[in-house]
């Protein structure tokens, strides 16, 4: 306690205490307050009020003794905070249950809403009111061992930190910082209302709930704006709120400074504004907002301004219509309105507040003073009812501060229960010592404080976590104009710490300038489903663009940041917000293109077929006898098989139909070249004999055509029996990045198809250059010209399917391979047989034998 004492000694002498070491006594050479109310005690309690807005300004000449100075603009909520507290104390009092024996006093002064006149009012109230004590209490224990108060942040912190050097605890109701929770710091600092800590998070959980996620923050500056808004920021961190912009509302300088955050207030596409504030600087910034006739905002306010009557005038209502606030849970005080009612200035001579308070309220002159006007200020009797006053002082509906000032009292009242309720030997202290009550120490009723745990008279239960914080609760409060034009604070809601959770009632809320609805803050509209967000360079995560989702991905709810990928064999469909199964596409006999292919393929089956009966009913033509019919017929049979096969080639996919489509393509054609190329020889070698009489065409003979047909035909289906053994041709699906899924025919052995393909290349190449020989043979049945250019069609057919075959997607690879079977047919059938069915049909006078030996 040495250390203590010795700090507690220097701060008497600091506020002009003497005591002089000869002497008995102890002398205060300056009164540091005398706005205050004092009530004597056996245990004195202290309280701070700002029951004036605006303090004195400071003397700053140093040449005499400064006068007292009056601190101007009263409050009405802060002297009903005040006697408040007088209440509590005189029901505690006559509690016959609560401190028998021990009557409270109290000491409450005006901090003028300043944190140098806060302090001067702390230190005067635990110096006492008497100038002169004995030496034995000097420098020990102060007059008022326990404060009430601050009500801002800055002011607790200024005397928290003064004071809590020698453990005189400081129970606040309404400072909310919550740096004061650092006990390490603070010491002494304890509260009955929540950290901002708390607040923050009701009103990050709030912003998140109504998705505002484009908001401007603003902060006094002081503690208590500074962080709340840190706290709030943190709160925010990792969700999609951004801060729009961020203003600090000054202390001086307002005409320049008050102008400028308004320009950029009304300029931002914000809508929702958050404000950590007191009521003062808040008033300086809506006078200003006022002026500009903005009303398209919705404020979000803090407890300290929220309820304020200097921010409910008529100028500044307008402009609030629909503010949410986040406020202190109001509570019930019995019997508060009558007593709040029954303050008359007679019967409280030693207040001086009480003739301002009335004289303020009833807009009269209490003084009978001659040289004030009676028009100007008519004379009050001091017997004027207050009864029919409806004020923020008379209001008891909203009691918050008031309530918490309520709390604190019976807070301290309780640990004086436990100091009388201790028993010798089982006390906290060192030896289980219990504390003298009559000689009350600081620190012990600061033990005790901080281990009370009771239920007030309005039956809420108050006790204090290991941080000295209480339970932290809110009410949602709203600002809607009665019928009569005055501000009503309307409770919509609630929130709670303990399970978090956020009630809010949407259909009682009006909102920021008379609207019905939820306004609308956000830096870009949420994506709708089927695009992603993409951030906006420089900008917070808030602004973004829209793009929509790429092919193949999806994003089937509202603000979405990514796109999600279509599960195999689904893709997304045209809007991009779900996944459907890919089509499988096939070259069908339903579609115009399988139809088309089709009708060509049965058209040149007909056509064959046509030629074929022409040329059965004209077997005995010397046409039809020179051109080898056997031949002839073998020809139309095997071009009838490739125009067949080409059917095999639509439809859907099977191991059957793919085997098939591909081998009856080989074989077929090397069978009609096989033939073609037959004819060529014969007639080549039938011109081509040097000797006249030479036997060399019996090695030329029908048997012998045949042999060669068959043997030509046989490698073709060596080739094939070998592809379908080793890796046959199977159905397979190819999905890619597409919406389909591709069903087709894979070769499977890529040297199989080839040297099915080369085989036939070959075939067609030796029987172009053994036509191209024979093509001015004399004589008019020579087709050799007509071979030529049915080689040659088939050729370039031939040619160019192969890179239309690889640059062809899908189905149409298969109708690009129909195509070449078709088109090369047809050239084959067009070029050979259409001469040969025009002269038997057409020009029978050319189908004789002398017209055929003419040359």
């Amino acid at each position: 306690m040495g250390v203590r004492n010795l700090l507690w000694l220097w701060v008497l002498m600091d506020v002009g205490v003497i005591c002089g070491l000869a002497e008995s006594t102890c002398r205060l050479l300056e009164t540091l307050n005398s706005q205050s109310v004092y009530k004597e005690g056996d245990v004195i309690i202290g309280g701070l009020f700002p029951v004036h807005l605006q303090p004195p300004e400071p003397n700053l000449d140093f040449t005499q003794r400064a006068a007292p100075l009056q601190c101007q603009n009263f409050e009405f909520r802060a002297y009903r905070w005040l006697q408040g507290m007088i209440f509590a104390v005189e029901e505690i009092n006559r509690n016959p249950q609560l401190l028998p024996n021990l009557t409270l006093g109290y000491a409450l002064a005006d901090t003028c809403l300043a944190e140098r006149t806060v302090l001067s009012a702390a230190l005067g109230l635990v110096t006492g009111k008497d100038s002169v004590v004995t030496s034995s209490r000097c420098g020990r224990t102060p007059e008022v061992p326990v404060i009430v108060g601050d009500v801002r942040s800055s002011g607790s912190i200024v005397v928290a930190r003064t004071l809590g050097g020698f453990g005189i605890p400081l129970v606040s109701y309404a400072a909310t910082c919550a740096c004061l929770g650092d006990r390490q710091m603070y010491p002494t600092f304890l509260r009955t209302v929540p950290s901002d800590a708390f607040k923050a998070r009701a009103i990050a959980h709030m912003l998140r709930l109504f998705g505002w996620t484009w908001v401007g923050v603003m902060m006094g500056d002081d503690d208590y704006g500074k962080s709340g808004i840190q706290h709030l920021l943190k709160e925010l961190q990792n969700s999609e709120v951004c801060v729009a912009f961020s203003e600090v509302i000054p202390k001086v300088n307002l005409e320049k400074s008050i102008p400028r955050i308004v320009e950029t207030l009304k300029h931002s596409t914000a809508k929702i504004i958050v404000t950590f504030a007191i009521s003062t600087d808040m008033n300086a910034l809506l006078m200003e907002v006022g002026r500009q006739n903005m009303t398209d905002k919705q404020w979000i306010a803090s407890e300290l301004w929220s309820t304020s009557s200097i921010n409910s005038s008529p100028k500044i209502l307008p402009l609030l219509h629909g503010t949410i606030a986040v406020d202190l849970r109001k509570g019930n005080i019995r019997g508060l309105r009558s007593f709040l009612t029954g303050v008359r200035p007679k019967d409280l001579p030693s207040d001086p507040f009480v003739q301002e308070f009335w004289e303020t309220i009833f807009g009269c002159s209490l003084k009978n003073d001659p040289t004030i006007s009676l028009s100007v200020r008519p004379q009050c009797t001091g017997s004027e009812n207050l009864d029919n006053v409806v004020n923020i002082y008379t209001d008891v509906s909203q009691l918050r501060a008031t309530y918490n000032v309520y709390k604190a009292v019976y807070a301290i009242a309780q640990a004086i229960q436990n100091m009388l309720s201790c028993q010798p030997g089982d006390g906290p202290f060192e030896n289980g010592a219990c504390p003298d009550v009559t000689s009350l120490q600081p620190w012990q009723i600061l033990h005790y404080l901080r281990a009370v745990n009771f239920t007030t008279p309005a039956g809420e239960v108050t006790h204090y976590d290991e941080n000295g914080e209480p339970r932290a609760s809110f009410d949602i409060i709203n600002w809607q104009v009665g019928a009569q034009g005055t501000v009503e604070f309307v409770t919509v809601g609630q929130f709670d710490s303990g399970d978090r959770k956020f009630d809010i009632d949407e259909k009682r809320v009006i909102w920021g300038g008379g609207q019905n609805e939820v306004p609308v803050s956000v830096c870009s509209i949420p994506c709708p489903p089927g695009t992603r967000k993409a951030v906006q360079k420089g900008k917070p995560i808030c602004c973004f663009d829209c793009l929509p989702c790429a092919e193949g991905e999806i994003s089937n709810t509202t603000g979405s940041t990514e796109c999600q990928k279509c599960p195999d064999r689904f893709w997304s469909n045209a809007a991009r917000t779900t996944c459907i199964p890919k089509e499988v596409e096939f070259l069908s006999f339903q579609e115009t293109m399988g139809i088309i292919l089709a009708a060509l393929s049965v058209s040149g089956v007909a056509l064959t077929g046509c030629v074929i009966t022409t040329f059965f009913f004209h077997r005995d033509t010397p046409l039809v006898r020179a051109n080898n019919a056997e031949l002839s017929f073998m020809l139309l049979l095997s071009l009838s098989l490739c125009f067949l096969c080409a059917l095999a080639f639509i439809g859907r996919p099977t191991p059957w139909s793919c085997m098939l489509r591909h081998t009856l393509f080989g074989i077929s054609f090397v069978l009609c070249i096989s033939c073609v190329l037959s004819r060529t020889v014969v007639v080549l070698v039938a011109f081509r004999a040097s000797v006249p009489g030479s036997n060399i065409m019996r090695y030329f003979g029908p048997v012998q055509q045949r042999l060669a047909i068959s043997l030509c035909t046989s490698v073709q289906v060596l080739i094939c029996v070998l592809w379908l053994v080793l890796s046959p041709p199977i159905p397979a699906e190819i999905q890619g990045q597409s919406a389909k899924i591709i069903l087709e025919c894979d070769v499977g052995s890529v040297a199989g198809f080839a040297c099915v393909l080369g085989y036939i290349g070959l075939l067609a190449a030796i029987c172009f250059l053994l036509a191209f020989l024979a093509r001015k043979l004399p004589d008019n049945f020579n087709e050799a010209k007509l071979i030529t250019f049915s080689m040659l069609i088939f050729g370039a057919v031939w040619i160019t399917f192969i890179p239309a075959y690889i640059s062809s997607p899908g189905k149409y690879t298969v109708a690009v391979e129909i195509f070449a079977i078709l088109a090369s047919s047809y050239g084959l059938l067009l070029c050979i047989f259409v001469p040969k069915c025009h002269i038997i049909l057409l020009r029978p006078d050319k189908n004789t034998k002398k017209r055929m030996m003419a040359k």
